[in-house]
């Protein structure tokens, strides 16, 4: 048995949300928004994915946003996602006004995290060349 890829990360926000989490991560973050199955409650939450793939599937990332009564932003748990170029990414966030927290602790890699308009903690890192 091996472990392929992770397919999906969640993560939860205020209920009645999903529009700013739209703003975000297809806004900002530039994925794009993909239906949830009939099978899942389509009323609430939304889905996003980068580069989707010709059987609906991801090659990078998806990540499904879903609404909490009881919602709290994680604070310190967070994805770490893999990019390609850090420096364009830096650049997007302080456009949009979002503020980046460099970290330089993790071998072999540059980063740094950010957070979500809910304040869920993101980490995005590029692999030293």
């Amino acid at each position: 048995m091996s472990f392929v890829r992770l397919h999906h990360s969640a993560f939860a926000h205020p209920v009645g949300a999903e529009d700013a989490a739209r703003a975000f991560y297809v806004g900002v973050l530039g994925l794009v928004e993909v239906p949830k199955p009939e099978t899942m409650d389509r009323s609430r939450g939304a889905w996003f994915r980068s580069e989707p793939d010709a059987v609906g599937g991801s090659s990078g990332i998806e990540i499904h946003a879903i609404p909490d009564p009881e919602f709290a932003p994680n604070a310190e748990s967070h994805p770490a996602i893999l990019v390609d170029d850090l420096d364009a990414l830096a650049a997007r966030f302080a456009e949009h006004g979002i503020a980046v927290e460099p970290d330089d602790r993790f071998p072999g890699h540059r980063r740094f995290h950010a957070r979500d308009p809910f304040g869920n903690r993101l980490e995005f890192l590029e692999a030293l060349r």
